[in-house]
């Protein structure tokens, strides 16, 4: 964080995020963040513990006279979405993100910034130390696992909460309230692969780089573009006049994030590269005017790379299946809200794919509030890798949060916007997976609503996050505990 950190407002929130960006906490490699956590609570001679996956549960007294208010939960996740551009030399298990400031937002350089949910849980450690707050009793939850598995949430136990409200800090818009959202599941397919002996002795590697990526709910509706469906699309055709031999297709690289880069290796005889130039540079015309207004960085770039004499193609049919699957795999928006504006309902995302010698791994990940609508996306990709000749796993999905307009908490939480702005808030359902559907199912009558400030482009290099807004979020976060208590 640049040196002005110490001139942000409200300055013990800013404090507590730049010692956050200083502890690698991408998804599954929070430990350290969460021993942070755990030893700044036990510093402020507060209850805390930690559970068997790592979630923290800090508990701190009530002001003295405002005991017998309800409890309040400020609950957030210790992960992030490790993303960073290709030409960024950066190693999330080891290397502190660093920051800039430009027109009063704070980006990383080439990287995610982790203000999703860095913000939230820096603001929880600021409320733990400020003697000088008024509350009741609260406890702080802190879970692991959010971005990729909410394997956190799903790992609570029954009775290990005791408050009566819950103020989630993981929503991405100042001034609006979240009362909703989608629920989630993966589909793990698994594609054998058969290779074959060549005598092409030329590799070339074609890659899609330069798109905008993003979250897979948030930024679903934004008509970004997919890097593994632009590139099968692109095999696709060349495949029907250039004669090539596969060898492997690589791309994306989180499971709730919209791929922003894939290639494919493959061999080729040298006197057939015009004609595939030709197919490329007429594709990519071809997308550069449907995704222009969305992607004005898209690059398809074809390249020369070693031949290794362990490389074999794949055979025939299994570049044709692999291709065409990923040619064939829905993405995008498969119906909006009927009744919300501008609120995707059910969609699904192709992810990523790695490939092995013997098995090319593909994952897509589906969302929507209406548990039938989730299933039967899931059960579209079941189809279509059955059809493929692959095999598929489903895990269990996750649930939405359905939205409850007569909540108590929400009245509160719209008094205390409407006195402390002068101005109504916004509430919203999102197309997105936050941990209070999970919550909610094992704390059957918790009053929940989620609260951030306005954080742009999560899961991309692209985030960042208003810096007026993290001091409106912290003023409304106060006086809220301040009239719940």
């Amino acid at each position: 964080m640049p040196s002005t950190s110490f001139e942000l407002q409200p300055s013990p929130l800013w404090k507590h995020f730049e010692q956050i960006l200083k502890i690698p906490h991408g998804s599954g490699s929070e430990k350290a963040l969460g021993e942070h956590v755990l030893a700044y609570a036990k510093s402020l001679n507060l209850s805390a513990s930690k559970d068997k996956v790592g979630n923290i549960i800090v508990r701190k007294p009530a002001t003295p006279g405002r005991e017998k208010a309800a409890g309040v939960v400020l609950q957030g996740h210790l992960d992030m979405v490790n993303e960073k551009n290709s030409n960024v030399a950066h190693d999330f298990a080891k290397d502190p993100i660093t920051t800039e400031i430009k027109d009063g937002w704070m980006h990383a350089r080439g990287t995610t910034l982790g203000a999703d949910n860095g913000i939230g849980v820096a603001a929880s450690l600021a409320v733990m130390e400020d003697a000088s707050l008024v509350h009741g009793p609260l406890e702080f939850l802190f879970t692991v696992d959010e971005e990729t598995g909410l394997t956190g949430a799903r790992s609570i136990q029954p009775g290990a909460l005791q408050g009566k409200y819950l103020l989630n800090l993981d929503s991405e818009e100042e001034g609006t309230y979240t009362i909703g959202c989608s629920g989630g599941g993966d589909s793990e397919i698994a594609f054998p692969l058969k290779r074959k002996a060549s005598r092409l002795e030329n590799a070339y590697r074609l890659k899609i780089s330069g798109l905008r990526g993003g979250h897979s709910g948030l930024d679903i509706t934004q008509g970004r573009a997919n890097a593994l469906k632009l590139l099968a699309r692109l095999l696709t055709l060349a495949a029907a006049r250039v004669p090539f031999e596969l060898l492997k297709i690589e791309g994306g690289n989180k499971r709730n994030a919209i791929p922003r880069e894939a290639w494919a290796d493959f061999l080729l005889d040298p006197a057939k590269i015009p004609a595939f130039q030709a197919v490329l540079e007429k594709t990519g015309a071809d997308i550069r005017f449907e995704y222009g207004s969305v992607e004005k960085a898209f690059q398809g770039r074809l390249e020369e790379i070693p031949r290794k004499k362990t490389d074999a193609p794949l055979t025939p049919a299994s570049q044709e299946s692999l291709v065409a699957f990923l040619n064939a795999c829905p993405h995008g928006v498969l119906r909006m809200h009927p009744e919300i504006a501008g609120l995707a309902e059910t969609s699904t995302n192709l992810a990523l794919i790695r490939c092995a010698k013997a098995k090319a791994e593909v994952i897509c990940s589906s969302r929507s509030p209406i548990g039938p609508a989730l299933e039967a996306a899931r059960s579209m990709i079941k189809s279509l890798a059955g059809l493929a000749g692959a095999k598929i796993r489903q895990p269990e999905a996750y649930p939405g949060w359905a939205p409850n307009l007569q909540s108590p908490l929400l009245q509160t939480m719209k008094d205390v916007y409407k006195k402390t702005f002068s101005k109504d808030a916004a509430v919203v359902a999102v197309h997105a997976g936050l941990e209070c559907g999970i919550i909610g199912q094992k704390f059957p009558g918790m009053d929940m609503i989620s609260l951030g400030p306005t954080i742009t482009h999560p899961h991309s290099p692209e985030e960042g996050v208003d810096i007026a807004s993290v001091a409106d979020f912290w003023k409304l976060l106060t006086a809220a505990l301040r009239d719940l208590a």
